[in-house]
């Protein structure tokens, strides 16, 4: 379990984390969730003691990441693929890390081929592309078998194939009971892998909630209706203070209004209706909505003369 408490980093006038708590539960794949500049990987540098807590602390089963005997076997972490000796082979690379845990050779051997890497092993890892970076760097933080997994954009250069299998590992991982906590920018995968989220904007927690939770507490869903009275229809769901626009002819999508209220009112007009269904909000939507005033910075922004 990961616990976060009262975490703040500040580097000179800038605040990069602020009083911020949250904890990290196992047997959940938990997404860490935040615009550029949130402070995701300042936090988990601080999990992992690669960056001391102005003030605060976060600690990985009661005791901070610094103080584990054999950090490997308690934490793995990925937050920087390409950080490993560029004139070393992968296997090397990884056998340097689990000897200075007492972790024996198969093992490396293990997370290799587990991670699809046993066939270039014996390569050097500077010439490896993001992708086969991303898989080494799963390979070193699974090495240890630990219980607590930290992974900063693991999909990142993966093809779809390998987005799958990150995926599957992950859910994999939490099934049998460890801590995973991971951060990506990619909401489509995080709705289909994530069971829990942490979302912070500008250092500070903006939520600490499950994925269909946000959604229904932050993301107005939308209600499609047909109906050959469409045109009658949009007038009086827009009196009502619907926001109605035209999906196709006689097709309208429906916002600010529940599917009963609109057979309700449609009903007691004597309109008929031909569809009414409620279509759900994605977690994109949630996310841009909670996180809107949290951006800083913005593609429409535009770069002084």
């Amino acid at each position: 379990m990961i616990e976060v408490q009262a975490l703040s980093k500040r580097y000179g006038g800038k605040v990069a984390v602020d009083d911020l708590s949250f904890a990290v539960r196992p047997g959940h794949v938990t997404g860490f969730l935040g615009p550029n500049g949130a402070g995701k990987s300042t936090t988990m540098r601080m999990i992992v003691g690669l960056d001391h807590p102005t003030a605060g602390m976060a600690t990985v089963d009661g005791r901070p990441y610094r103080d584990h005997p054999a950090p490997l076997r308690e934490v793995g972490a990925l937050l920087e693929a390409k950080s490993v000796h560029k004139g070393r082979s992968a296997r090397n690379h990884l056998l340097a890390l689990a000897q200075t845990h007492g972790i024996p050779a198969k093992r490396v051997d293990e997370v290799l081929a587990m991670v699809g890497l046993e066939p270039v092993g014996r390569r050097r890892a500077g010439g490896f592309s993001l992708g086969m970076a991303q898989r080494l760097g799963i390979a070193a933080a699974l090495l240890g078998d630990p219980a607590t997994v930290v992974l900063d954009e693991p999909v990142n250069g993966l093809d779809p194939d390998g987005v799958l299998w990150v995926r599957n590992l992950l859910k994999t991982l939490a099934a049998e009971g460890r801590t995973v906590l991971v951060s990506s920018h990619l909401m489509s995968e995080m709705a289909v892998t994530a069971d829990h989220l942490v979302i912070i904007g500008r250092g500070r927690l903006l939520a600490d909630t499950g994925v269909d939770e946000l959604i229904a507490r932050v993301a107005v869903g939308s209600v499609l209706v047909r109906s050959p009275h469409a045109t009658d229809l949009r007038d009086l769901l827009v009196g009502q203070g619907a926001t109605v626009t035209s999906a196709e002819p006689g097709a309208l999508r429906v916002g600010g209004l529940a599917a009963e209220q609109i057979a309700d009112l449609a009903v007691e007009r004597r309109m008929v209706l031909h569809e009414l269904a409620p279509q759900r909000a994605s977690l994109e939507q949630a996310y841009m909505e909670l996180t809107r005033d949290a951006v800083e910075y913005r593609d429409d922004e535009r770069m002084p003369r």
